[in-house]
């Protein structure tokens, strides 16, 4: 789902109906998550970080929705945090910047030497 039609689903006058539509799409997504995530070990598949991902975003809409019933609120907002802490672990973990090789070899960026002052 797009950001502008969870943003259109979030309006005061948005039928109910369309907030059971989004319940149902994230029930989808979160039953897709499992099944993936049980997929044993074939090449290619397994838990998406990217589907994680969009499951927190779904749960922090319904979260925010200001008709839904109270219990419904502070359950996705509940989630929606387990699920952020979740695609947080699983991102991979950004690489040390390292200095291009030519400044490494030229020494670059390393100690400068002292100028030295004649007296």
């Amino acid at each position: 789902m797009d950001d502008d039609v969870l943003d259109e689903l979030l309006q005061p006058g948005a039928p109910r109906a369309q907030h059971e539509l989004l319940v149902a799409a994230l029930l989808h997504l979160m039953s897709h998550y499992t099944l993936n995530s049980s997929a044993g070990g074939r090449p290619g598949e397994g838990a998406c970080v990217k589907l994680a991902a969009v499951i927190e975003r779904h749960l922090n809409a319904l979260a925010r929705l200001p008709d839904a019933d109270p219990v419904l609120r502070a359950t996705c907002e509940q989630l929606s945090a387990k699920w952020a802490a979740h695609v947080d672990r699983a991102l991979p973990v950004p690489l040390p910047v390292k200095r291009p090789l030519l400044a490494r070899i030229l020494g670059q960026g390393a100690r400068r030497a002292e100028p030295v002052l004649a007296a």
